[in-house]
């Protein structure tokens, strides 16, 4: 578990501020001092982060190492890190709790690390040491400002169009949150071919009506793959998780269980929905 600690101790200290519902001063890129190891984060709300951590090796190019996904609830402020490889896949949840001018995560289950510890040094600076079982790390921290490019420092020059951010629910990041979906084979091993190519008839007529309500922004098809992962979407405009499950049902394909389905709550561009028009002018 040698890489969660990074993204989880930047992490943890956004989330003290998320709590106090101020400024989100800690979301965009930091830098481990001295090792190529970066993590990034956006606010979704006063109280509700996603980020992710990542780093470049040499021949490589660059690679996510974890997904986060953090929370102020009920008083308590909670994430849940998901380390590529590792954990078969499953989230590890840490609680939170603070004191002046540090904040603490803790699992005592987990193997490694069972504590997260950071102190905030300077506007630009802060200090994390991770431990468990007598066994400590400590780094330093620089936050980046960037153009895209991790390894950049030039300040990025925008404009900003604040009709254009709301009319697109946009955060003060540019961000906002969707609804991403893995298609997969589903269970049903029909061999009827009237059946199918019925249902995949449908299929595509019902994802041009949810793009046609504003609900499907994109739909597309995986290559050949170990995982039987048939294809994704990504939705807005729907209001939780059990609501678009029943919308989802609504394609023939589903519902004839010849294809399944995962939902994940994911944060993109707000900006996202505005290659549509442009989609319909280059397809024949």
């Amino acid at each position: 578990m040698k890489h969660l600690f990074t993204l989880l101790s930047l992490l943890a200290i956004q989330g003290l501020y998320a709590q106090q519902n101020i400024s989100s001063f800690f979301s965009g890129t930091w830098k481990v001092e001295g090792k190529e190891l970066y993590e990034h984060w956006d606010r979704l709300s006063d109280d509700h982060l996603k980020g992710f951590s990542y780093g470049f090796s040499e021949g490589k190019g660059i690679s996510t190492i974890e997904y986060i996904d953090l929370k102020a609830t009920n008083g308590k402020l909670i994430f849940e890190a998901n380390v590529i490889g590792q954990n078969d896949g499953k989230a590890i949840q840490f609680e939170g709790s603070s004191g002046k001018d540090y904040y603490i995560f803790l699992n005592p289950e987990h193997d490694f690390p069972k504590k997260i510890l950071y102190k905030k040094f300077s506007e630009d600076t802060m200090h994390v040491a991770i431990g468990a079982g007598g066994k400590e790390y400590t780094f330093n921290m620089i936050r980046q400002v960037t153009t895209g490019n991790p390894t950049s420092t030039a300040i990025v020059d925008t404009t900003y169009d604040e009709a254009l951010a709301q009319k697109l629910n946009a955060d003060e990041r540019g961000m906002k949150s969707y609804f991403f979906v893995v298609l997969k084979t589903g269970t049903n091993q029909t061999k009827d071919k009237n059946l199918i190519n019925e249902s995949f008839t449908g299929h595509m007529a019902n994802i041009n009506r949810l793009v046609n309500e504003d609900k499907l922004i994109v739909a597309g098809p995986f290559g050949k793959n170990q995982d039987n992962y048939r294809g994704l979407f990504i939705f807005h405009n729907v209001a939780n998780e059990s609501e678009l499950a029943i919308i989802l049902k609504t394609d023939p394909a589903i519902k004839n269980s010849l294809l399944d389905f995962k939902i994940y709550p994911w944060c993109g561009s707000a900006a996202l929905p505005m290659y549509l028009p442009f989609s319909k002018k280059i397809s024949r």
